[in-house]
């Protein structure tokens, strides 16, 4: 399932014209992006929570020339589903 797909899911289930849902899915997307750039979880109950997680500084080898490169630290997004979700996937 891609975005636009999504927006058609929402437009069906919510009895609203797909450009309103495209108007919702884009809300809540961008809803999430900020509270994750405030370092803020966002916790769906029954679906799941999205947090950022701090990944430390390393070291990698390019796989090419096998010469060693520096990985720089980084902020990441992660994703725990909840028991709702799983229980439906199962």
């Amino acid at each position: 399932m891609n975005k636009q797909d999504l927006i058609t899911a929402v437009a069906e289930a919510a009895d609203l014209p797909k450009a309103k849902a495209g108007d919702v899915v884009d809300a809540v997307f961008e809803a999430i992006q900020k509270s994750l750039k405030k370092k803020q979880e966002v916790r769906l109950v029954g679906f799941g929570t999205f947090s950022t997680s701090k990944r430390k500084a390393g070291k990698g080898r390019n796989p090419r020339t096998g010469e060693e490169i520096k990985i720089p630290a980084s902020t990441t997004v992660r994703f725990k589903a909840g028991k709702g979700l799983k229980d439906a996937v199962n």
